[in-house]
């Protein structure tokens, strides 16, 4: 079966070669290029990756260009996916190599994925917080009579909350890292680390999603 990148790879290649900061970014990011990358080209491109060629600075002018295999992790489906991955790789690079100018953000978003949080924040407080008057609403503590002392003797239940308390409060913080590099109104702010700070993961992985949309746009809008 024929390649629906690698036949449009001159193309593609073709067109690459407008945006030589990119494919610079690319090298040295993905391709592991230390050094002073002084230019780079597109050689090639198919669903499982791209061939960059690349000099360094300071390089003798007879001396070969060096040549690097950037493959894609997940590889292509087709070729509409090609603009949308090479984005997202220039916004990684970007990243990463500290070259990016960091977008603001100025909504909040809370995601559905919380309830996973939520559940398991529940289910510990529930479990933990069983009165030991055996017949206080017995119907209601059924389950935490049963698992309670073998599944989760007592003595566990503070390393639990100690964790809970110590892995949340850092992703709050973390976010209101991500909230001041991207210039957040305050109440926009508090919005992302209060919830980060309760719910953790789920909202700085959607932050982060935001946060990589927001760099595409401002690379497609020419920022």
């Amino acid at each position: 079966m024929a390649d629906p990148v690698a036949d449009r790879s001159g193309f593609l290649c073709t067109y690459m070669s407008t945006h030589p900061d990119t494919l610079v970014a690319y090298v040295k990011h993905f391709g592991k290029v230390d050094g002073h990358v002084s230019s780079a080209k597109m050689l090639s491109i198919d669903s499982k990756g791209m061939d960059l060629e690349y000099k360094m600075k300071g390089a003798l002018a007879s001396s070969r260009p060096q040549v690097v295999r950037v493959e894609f992790d997940p590889p292509l489906l087709g070729y509409d996916e090609v603009k949308p991955r090479l984005l997202g790789m220039k916004v990684d690079a970007d990243e990463a190599l500290g070259t990016v100018k960091a977008p603001q953000i100025t909504h909040f978003e809370l995601p559905f994925q919380i309830w996973i949080t939520t559940s398991l924040l529940l289910f510990q407080v529930y479990v933990s917080s069983m009165p030991h008057d055996s017949s206080s609403n017995a119907k209601f503590w059924w389950l935490a009579r049963t698992l309670r002392p073998g599944v989760f003797p007592d003595w566990i239940f503070s390393p639990i909350w100690a964790f809970i308390v110590i892995v949340h409060s850092s992703e709050g913080a973390y976010v209101a890292t991500l909230a001041r590099k991207h210039h957040m109104p305050w109440h926009i702010a508090m919005a992302w680390v209060t919830t980060g700070t309760i719910f953790g993961f789920p909202v700085l992985l959607r932050l982060r999603h935001l946060i990589k949309q927001a760099r595409i746009e401002s690379i497609m809008k020419g920022n």
